[in-house]
């Protein structure tokens, strides 16, 4: 366990979520980190947790997501850079 989901990100010209807002307070302190829903392999909704395709180690490393600064294509990009993953954009 990594988190859990304190928000969504909105893309309000699409209506689309595009993020998934994750505290991670009960393993890394003071961190949010942002994670799209596509990259969630399933829903335990009886359980009320999503497993994502993603490592505790790339996630401790990923960039990181100050909520007071507006979400802009620039982080975005370094986000999917750094997992390496096509950008719903393209």
């Amino acid at each position: 366990e990594v988190g859990h989901v304190e928000s969504l990100i909105l893309d309000d010209e699409s209506f689309t979520i595009r993020y998934m807002v994750v505290d991670t307070r009960n393993w890394l302190p003071g961190r949010k980190v942002l994670i799209p829903p596509a990259w969630v392999e399933t829903f335990d909704w009886a359980e009320n947790k999503a497993r994502v395709d993603l490592t505790r180690e790339q996630i401790e490393g990923s960039p990181e997501w100050d909520p007071s600064v507006p979400l802009e294509r620039v982080y975005e990009e370094r986000l999917f850079d750094y997992y390496s993953r096509p950008s719903y954009w393209i």
